[in-house]
């Protein structure tokens, strides 16, 4: 680990956000060009892949919230030390909902793709659809800028914060353009 004198590196940082700017390119590219399919898809044992989707979903809203108030203990915002539990339970936690975001986003590009303009009957795509589309390709940029930010050593204090509060940002606009919006309209 670099002295606490000197000062920290921003290539770093600036080399995640440029990786992940990529990946989330790649990905959207990918998702718009890929003809959607359910062939490689499973539920999970649940009726339909969208109902699993949404399931997961709301797993993955529950874990980032507790990813949230992790982080504030361990980082001495709220009013006593964490104790030595919250340090392990925060990266557990953040481990089960990174494995269930990566199932959720390989559902979503491979049985649904990236959809804009209008779809092939003709009737235009919602906006919600595409801004759920464009926030998806973006959790997945996110992710990778914030596995960079944990194994860093050499970056500055502020971007681990950052990278974590980027992602957490993403993946509750995300769910709220996809779960929440899938059970407030049923």
């Amino acid at each position: 680990m670099a002295d606490s004198g000197q000062p920290r590196s921003m290539s770093v940082p600036l080399a995640a956000f440029a990786a992940g700017a990529v990946v989330a390119l790649l990905v959207g590219v990918f998702g718009k060009v890929h003809d959607p399919t359910l062939v490689g898809t499973t539920t999970l044992g649940f009726r339909t892949v969208i109902s699993m989707k949404v399931v997961l979903s709301v797993a993955i809203a529950v874990l980032v919230v507790l990813q949230l108030l992790g982080a504030l203990w361990m980082y001495g915002r709220f009013s006593r030390p964490a104790p030595g539990w919250v340090g392990p339970a925060h990266r557990i936690s953040g481990a089960v909902a990174l494995v269930l975001t990566v199932v959720v986003a390989y559902h979503c590009v491979w049985a649904l793709g990236l959809e804009s303009g209008t779809f092939s009957d003709g009737r235009p795509v919602p906006a919600r659809t595409v801004v759920h589309g464009v926030l998806g390709c973006a959790v997945v940029g996110a992710v990778v800028v914030k596995l960079v930010a944990v194994r860093s050593r050499r970056a500055a204090g502020w971007f681990l914060p950052v990278a974590g509060g980027l992602l957490f940002a993403l993946l509750v606009l995300a769910v709220l353009t996809s779960a929440v919006w899938y059970v407030a309209a049923r």
